[in-house]
């Protein structure tokens, strides 16, 4: 038998307002925060004196009236003014809700919960509260008229291949195996410390015979750099100029590196944050390092 998993309004309408309170402001007065209820949602996390936000801005509000907001989509703005008039005078020129400028915890928490690590940042979460992606700037900004909306992420695929030191190598010559996704770069200190002590540990599983891959998905900035950190792993690699570099670090949410995260057999996580276990079991006597 399957069973389905209905989420009733009522249950959708009580995780919106836990997540962001009873009532929101919009321009003509307070909304309750139960109208979101079958809207995409977009957390709008920004504020006057930055640049790039009044920069960005215009351009959601446009988006937004012409297309967006007819498919679905409601943007809460959550300031990080730093007064109230600031807030008020910036959200004057929006058209959407906002969350009340005097809730600063609620403000606080989701900026934790949403890793929120600059502005200006747009998540987008269904009408459920769950995650659709931290990084919705990216999505709209690609799709500004929402053509894919509301911009679900396609599920995890290995893709093709892989760049080994002779070449290409089919993605289905690790499909079978542990996947340990290594987001590592030259440039970052703390990488180029962590790097030889996973070849070496690497050597150690493979004298094993542990079932195991390590896929290199560099932070590095330009493909000279790429090439000379590459060459000292004796791993595969995703290629420099593959786009399944900037996919993987935003559908693991990876914010630091070095990260590691570790996939099972059949891609499903096992570990999302495997760097501390792995560094304290290189013989791999714990394997696979679940979370």
């Amino acid at each position: 038998l399957t069973f389905a998993c209905i989420c009733s309004p009522g249950a959708m309408a009580a995780a919106l307002e836990e997540l962001l309170g009873p009532t929101l402001v919009g321009q003509d007065g307070n909304v309750d925060t139960s109208s979101l209820d079958g809207k995409t949602i977009g957390l709008y996390f920004s504020a006057h004196w930055c640049p790039p936000c009044r920069g960005f801005t215009p351009k959601l509000a446009e988006w937004y009236a012409k297309d967006l907001q007819s498919k679905g989509l409601e943007v809460v703005f959550l300031s990080s003014d730093k007064d109230e008039e600031s807030f008020k005078g910036y959200f004057n020129e929006m058209p959407w809700l906002a969350l009340p400028f005097a809730d600063r915890a609620r403000k606080e928490q989701l900026s934790q919960k949403f890793q929120v690590r600059g502005i200006p940042t747009l998540v987008l979460l269904k009408s459920s509260g769950e995650l659709i992606t931290l990084d919705g700037r990216s999505a709209v900004c690609e799709d500004p008229t929402g053509v894919n909306f509301p911009w679900t992420p396609a599920p995890f695929s290995l893709g093709k291949f892989f760049l080994g030191k002779a070449g290409d190598i089919p993605a289905d010559s690790v499909a079978g195996k542990v996947k340990l996704l290594y987001f590592s770069a030259h440039w970052c200190p703390p990488c180029r410390a962590f790097t030889p002590q996973l070849a070496a540990a690497y050597a150690t599983w493979k004298e094993k015979g542990l079932n195991v891959e390590v896929i290199f998905v560099s932070g590095d900035r330009d493909k000279g750099s790429f090439d000379e950190y590459f060459g000292e792993m004796p791993w595969v690699a995703v290629p420099f100029e593959d786009k399944r570099r900037q996919k993987w670090n935003q559908d693991f949410e990876v914010t630091g590196i070095p990260s590691v995260v570790v996939l099972d057999t059949d891609n499903s996580v096992i570990n999302k944050n495997a760097r501390g276990a792995i560094a304290a079991d290189f013989e791999g006597k714990t394997f696979p390092w679940r979370g």
